[in-house]
């Protein structure tokens, strides 16, 4: 509920959640509120970018795209206390993630907000919405919270919208429970198959 999605996006993700409840499994919609899960992935990602790319900053025979200068910049301004906050928010997290685990062996969502799209030009609208936090980030709402806090997960093909292009789902486990997560994603494939499907390719 926090990030804007594709209608498609969204329906074809739901058709494909809807494939474990013919496996026998209770799907249900889980209560988890994520507002401000981004600032707290993007303090670890851009001061992380800083730490190892920092010196490319001022390498002339090393030109960066706008898009990696401006991550590597944004880390090289994170505080001491900022990064802290994050760290006291990744704690937050990594309980409020806990807390949902201790009723579901799996979240499943898409994995992206949107399907592929020119890198020349990020979503401005995503639903007739805003993305949040930007148009640089609005695309991926799912994923950079579970990179915070590194609990397993997968990506498979589940789809695709009307224009042929892929869409991808979303399987999340618990901390370190690989294991269920590939058994979640093999028998989506198995009631799925996908292997024989490609988008055109121009």
């Amino acid at each position: 509920g926090y990030g804007a999605v594709d209608p498609q996006v969204a329906q074809i993700s739901e058709r494909a959640a809807n494939v474990f409840a013919e496996l026998g499994c209770s799907v249900e919609e889980a209560d988890l509120k994520l507002e401000g899960a981004f600032d707290t992935w993007f303090t670890f990602f851009s001061s992380n970018a800083y730490l190892t790319q920092g010196h490319l900053l001022d390498d002339p025979d090393d030109p960066l795209s706008w898009y990696a200068r401006w991550c590597i910049e944004a880390g090289s301004k994170v505080t001491g206390a900022e990064y802290a906050k994050a760290v006291g928010e990744r704690d937050r997290m990594l309980q409020q993630f806990g807390d949902v685990f201790e009723k579901y062996d799996v979240l499943v969502s898409p994995t992206m907000a949107v399907t592929a799209f020119s890198t020349e030009e990020y979503p401005q609208k995503i639903d007739g919405q805003d993305p949040y936090p930007n148009p640089s980030w609005g695309f991926l709402p799912f994923t950079h919270p579970i990179n915070t806090i590194g609990h397993a997960a997968a990506s498979i093909p589940c789809g695709f919208d009307s224009d042929g292009m892929p869409v991808g789902l979303h399987i999340v486990g618990r901390h370190g429970d690989e294991e269920t997560v590939l058994a979640f994603s093999a028998a989506f494939e198995a009631a799925r198959p996908w292997v024989q499907h490609r988008p055109q390719v121009s």
